[in-house]
């Protein structure tokens, strides 16, 4: 493990609302994110900058080091990693907010506004497996968009924990009625899930151990 990483089974959760105005320093930024944000269209670019500076702002508060020193590597529509040594990472982002976990081991985060209107019948019976449908079945309208609100949740923070994409795995991801793990039908593997909520958004973390959740504590950077 790298010197700076901290010990123990603890996972890190930062959360930030779009309206805080956060940083939009490229000075923050390595020559490589200055390069890829100049690649993209000026909208794209803002909330790219934005995006890196933050998650290096978490980082280094977590690793006792400067911005600049932590070893993120994070291209426009890719998933975010460390160097090997400094844990793992995850970022999610929603229409007016975004969220960013680490752990010592793989993790996966999604978030999406509690409140965000869908068809839940059709998403349910289009991606959801027949175990799943079944434990639906009952119920509909608002009570329905929670459940497969929920469920969706932990699907994308599963795929994320795998580093797999939604077009191949999603479908065999299978949430449990519970809602506290998530098996993939294909590959035999099962991992912890765990929902929260925080003022009007919702959350779902993922993790191979239980354990790696215990004294999880969110952060409103």
């Amino acid at each position: 493990m790298g010197g700076r990483t901290i010990g123990g089974s603890v996972t890190a959760l930062w959360m930030q609302e779009s309206r805080s105005e956060p940083s939009d320093d490229p000075s923050g930024l390595t020559a490589e994110e200055k390069a890829w944000a100049e690649s993209l269209p000026q909208r794209r670019a803002i909330h790219f900058r934005r995006s890196r500076l933050w998650m290096r702002s978490c980082l280094a508060s977590l690793h006792g080091c400067s911005a600049r020193e932590v070893p993120l590597t994070a291209p426009p529509g890719v998933p975010p990693f460390l160097a090997p040594g400094w844990g793992y990472i995850s970022l999610s982002h929603c229409v007016d907010a975004c969220l960013l976990a680490w752990s010592l081991q793989p993790v996966g985060v999604d978030l999406e506004r509690a409140d965000r209107a869908f068809a839940a019948d059709a998403l349910m019976r289009r991606f959801f497996t027949c175990t799943e449908r079944s434990d639906l079945v009952a119920f509909q309208g608002e009570r329905l968009r929670r459940e497969v609100l929920d469920r969706w949740l932990i699907k994308e923070s599963a795929i994320k924990w795998q580093r797999g994409t939604l077009a191949s795995d999603l479908r065999f991801w299978d949430v449990s009625a519970c809602l506290g793990w998530a098996r993939h039908g294909e590959l035999a593997v099962e991992i912890a899930a765990e929902l929260r909520s925080q003022g009007d958004w919702r959350m779902a973390i993922a993790v191979s151990d239980k354990q790696s959740l215990r004294d999880c504590r969110l952060c409103l950077a």
